[in-house]
């Protein structure tokens, strides 16, 4: 899942140095560490539910020989022995092998614990086996584990066509359609928010076949210096005129108003944001699934390109920020240097912990129905699961408002979690703009899932576009893998 500025440090140091815990529920003896050094994974675009950023960078730097994706399953599969051998793991419905790689005291990890907790007390008899893997592990060695006889009742594992839609082209996943239905969670899920969870027998998002169940969601937002707001006089927009407006008196007094980032994902996401803001569902359908054609210099693109040339050409973007990090950006904002950052929920918890000196909140974007977004990262089951209804029951009780209460509580946004129940004022607050979005079926995904590799073509664009590159020659570049992916399919 998305992480603060401090999060993403540690998980970057986890990744870097991976380590597997295990955990015997409900004994809670730790398991041997076995630590490792997985292959890393290729970063397609597709396969994180995170948005590249400083981990996306250090891909190349954790590309390892083929060999260690052998070394990286292996060590998935010793820590098994701790609680016993295979014949006996999971045998006559006594035992659920729960994985997952969120990082301790995380949102997620916190609101799962208390589900293992809630499964343990309304499962008697049954044990727990947790193990927290590295996010590589997972990514790399998936497809071998999950086709042995060590594979888990059911784990946490990355939405994507290159992730889950490949493993459930392969088989190895359970197909959960039914049992979505059955115990309520497709009603829970709005339509946009579940076609990372639905694929097609091409393993392609927004099929009809449900292979997973997101816990909580992610979009982009708007997060505002209500300090500065007031000092220079201007008034929290709520439609685009107003956005641009607030971003032209702020200028007029000196400030820069936007906070932004050109060698990381949030510039290149204010391309996409911008050609939301002049698409409707069916363009969004068309680009991220090849099923329309899309002109990239029609209105939505031409748009968004042309649109930020004019925000950067009269100083509403500082075109010194095109070597920028994420980090540097949130940096820009937390020190009260820019008034606006429009970015991920994923900086939220950052922000309530760093942010002492001001009053900010947050908002709905002002200036598009549709915004950046989707559902998490998902429970699957694998078909070699030998508890498959407790690994139903596991999922279900994730589901809970109790477990959903607790992920919007700790910082998170919960996929169906009522804000009513959040407590956190600003908390609550992000829950039911996310809560308002869903029910708008305002969820666009992001610009770089189509192909392999766009993001590095979407970052490479903007740079330039902040380096003074025409518009139209911006519009071509991002335009070329797309059309190359699109004609590979036909």
């Amino acid at each position: 899942m998305p992480r603060s500025p401090k999060q993403r440090l540690s998980h970057l140091t986890n990744r870097l140095h991976p380590n597997t815990e295990h955990v015997c529920r409900p004994c809670g003896d730790p398991g041997p560490r076995a630590r490792s050094t997985p292959a890393a994974p290729a970063c397609t675009p597709c396969s994180c539910a995170r948005p590249p950023s400083e981990d996306h960078l250090m891909k190349l730097s954790r590309r390892r020989p083929s060999s260690a994706v052998a070394a990286a399953a292996l060590a998935l599969m010793l820590p098994l022995a701790a609680c016993g051998s295979s014949s006996d793991t999971g045998s006559g419905g006594k035992t659920l092998r729960v994985w997952h790689y969120e990082t301790q005291d995380s949102a997620l990890s916190k609101a799962w614990d208390a589900a293992i907790t809630t499964f343990e007390q309304t499962h008697p008899g049954v044990k727990v086996e947790f193990e927290r893997k590295t996010f590589d592990q997972i990514q790399q060695s998936a497809g071998m584990i999950l086709n042995s006889d060590k594979a888990p009742d059911v784990m946490e594992y990355n939405k994507g066509n290159a992730t889950a839609g490949l493993l459930s082209k392969q088989g190895l996943l359970t197909d959960l359609t039914q049992v979505a239905k059955d115990r309520g969670w497709a009603a829970k899920i709005s339509d946009s928010a579940s076609v990372p969870a639905r694929y097609n027998d091409r393993g392609e998002m927004g099929g009809d076949k449900w292979v997973g169940v997101p816990n909580y969601g992610e979009f982009v937002l708007a997060y505002y210096d209500k300090d500065l707001f007031a000092k220079y006089g201007v008034s929290v927009p709520t439609d685009m005129a107003g956005f641009e407006d607030a971003l032209a008196k702020f200028k007029a007094a000196g400030v820069t108003p936007l906070a932004n980032a050109g060698n990381d994902h949030p510039a290149s996401h204010w391309l996409y944001l911008l050609a939301l803001s002049k698409a409707d569902k069916k363009w969004v359908q068309d680009y991220q699934t090849f099923s329309g054609k899309i002109d990239f210099h029609g209105p939505e693109w031409t748009y968004a390109v042309e649109t930020y040339k004019r925000w950067l050409d009269k100083g509403y973007f500082d075109k010194n920020d095109v070597g920028l990090k994420g980090s540097d950006m949130t940096e820009q904002f937390v020190s009260g240097k820019r008034p606006i950052l429009v970015g991920g929920n994923w900086w939220f918890g950052g922000f309530k912990t760093d942010i002492k000196d001001f009053d900010w909140s947050t908002a709905v974007f002002p200036g598009s129905k549709i915004t950046l977004g989707s559902s998490g990262n998902l429970w699957v089951v694998p078909q070699r699961s030998k508890n498959k209804t407790l690994a139903e029951d596991f999922i279900d009780i994730t589901m809970s408002p109790e477990i959903q209460a607790m992920i919007g509580n700790n910082g998170n946004v919960p996929i169906a979690a009522q804000p009513d129940a959040i407590t956190d004022p600003k908390s609550r607050e992000l829950v039911g703009q996310f809560d308002q979005i869903q029910k708008s079926d305002g969820l666009g995904y992001y610009p770089d899932w189509p192909a392999a590799g766009y993001y590095d073509v979407f970052v490479s664009a903007t740079q330039n576009l902040m380096n003074g590159a025409d518009a139209k020659s911006v519009l071509d570049e991002i335009a070329a893998p797309y059309e190359k992916q699109a004609a590979s399919r036909q």
